[in-house]
């Protein structure tokens, strides 16, 4: 069945289920935080450019629904594409990165962990965005905002790893 906007009505769960994919996946990582950082992260030394702990909730949840609807449009592309699967399969990994982030800076309590971590992630962002270009342009772009904050979670990352040792 078409919509008067020519989608396909049947599309929209698939849309809902890549978006809530994507920001109940992403919270996975915030467990380890649930209770706060505690004192281990507020005593740690930070640069000047680190954004206020309110900044983080409200920054995440709308790059996990930009990355759900990214992630929608690649899988609506055709999964039985190569070039789909390679790139559904990019997303998976560097969303595992992600969630491990979490775990390896505030469970471990290790910003040299978190730093490996990250700029690995970065990457696989990095060719991510590169892999989805190569199927739906838009759904790179909306991964744009993704990988300039992590751009500035990585320099934040390694700032803290530098500044405490």
């Amino acid at each position: 069945m078409e919509s008067p906007e020519g989608k396909t009505i049947q599309s929209y769960p698939h849309l809902i289920a890549a978006v809530l994919f994507c920001i109940i996946a992403g919270s996975v990582g915030s467990l380890v935080t649930i209770t706060g950082p505690g004192s281990w992260y507020a005593d740690l030394a930070k640069p000047f450019f680190t954004p206020p702990g309110w900044v983080f909730g409200p920054v995440w949840i709308t790059l996990f629904t930009l990355m759900g609807i990214a992630l929608y449009l690649v899988w609506q592309s055709g999964t039985e594409k190569p070039e789909v699967k390679k790139a559904i399969a990019l997303f998976c990994v560097q969303f595992v990165f992600n969630i491990a982030w979490s775990f390896l800076f505030f469970g471990l309590r290790s910003p040299l962990l978190g730093l490996i971590d990250i700029l690995i992630l970065w990457f696989l962002i990095a060719a991510t965005i590169a892999a989805f270009y190569r199927v739906n342009r838009t759904a790179a772009y909306l991964l744009v905002p993704y990988i300039a904050w992590v751009t500035l979670a990585t320099a934040l990352n390694g700032a803290i790893y530098l500044m405490n040792p």
